[in-house]
């Protein structure tokens, strides 16, 4: 029994390693998934949905997210546990974020939109690999480090997210579900070693939730200074290479 959990251990960290080197390799060049290019939000909206409010998903009220905004939606658990009508795809992520922003549980859907107040200097970029078997490697960078961040504890959030179209399960809007996620210090406290990069840097292999289709997974990425201000968002888009 310990020899075939031992195997079992072995095959899923080799995945995940194999996930994240996708990230940096040109083993799968199908795709290239990154934020380059692409236009920084001025806003976070953040969508959360009890996943005991059956009726949630495709109330009409939901709030649309704008051109210049970028959304996520949080199902987050309920009481009901299992038995609740959207515990298929209810994540206890959503319960730290809703600390992170000292709200609480909503009864039924709750939004909460932030504005982008960017500092100077630094650009923040995220990417992620092509998925191997249920992992997927991605990564998010801030380059270079703002003088703003001397000195202090920023975090770094980055989100793997199943985009979903209007319509999908009776959804008014299309939808951002978060599937896994990401959150790590940057630290500027520390100083940098004299042959170090200038950047603040995180990469991660992330586990593929079951149910999730991978073909509609990108991550969504942003970064809060030490009093929970957003100073940076950005958002990965794929782009078939030849």
């Amino acid at each position: 029994m310990n020899n075939l959990r031992t195997s079992a251990s072995a095959r899923i960290g080799t995945l995940a390693v194999a996930a994240l080197a996708s990230i940096t390799t040109g083993v799968y060049a199908q795709s290239f998934c990154a934020s380059d290019g692409q236009a920084q939000p001025m806003q976070l909206m953040e969508r959360f949905v009890n996943a005991d409010c059956a009726s949630c998903w495709i109330d009409p009220a939901t709030p649309k997210a704008s051109p210049t905004q970028v959304a996520l939606d949080w199902v987050a658990p309920g009481s009901k546990g299992e038995d609740a009508p959207l515990s298929a795809v209810a994540t206890r992520d959503a319960q730290l974020r809703l600390q992170a922003l000292r709200k609480k549980l909503p009864a039924k859907t709750s939004a909460v939109v932030q504005t982008v107040k960017p500092v100077q200097g630094g650009a923040l970029r995220v990417s992620h690999g092509t998925p191997v078997a249920d992992y997927v490697g991605a990564s998010i960078e801030l380059q270079p480090i703002p003088k703003a961040a001397k000195g202090q504890s920023w975090t770094a959030w980055l989100a793997l997210v199943e985009t979903l179209p209007a319509g999908t399960e009776g959804s008014p809007t299309e939808r951002n579900l978060v599937r896994n996620l990401l959150q790590t210090a940057f630290d500027g406290r520390k100083p940098l070693a004299a042959d170090a990069p200038n950047r603040f840097f995180e990469a991660r292999s992330m586990n593929i939730p079951q149910g999730a289709k991978s073909e509609r997974l990108r991550v969504i990425g942003w970064v809060e200074d030490a009093r929970g201000q957003v100073v940076a968002a950005a958002q990965s888009r794929c782009e078939t290479t030849n």
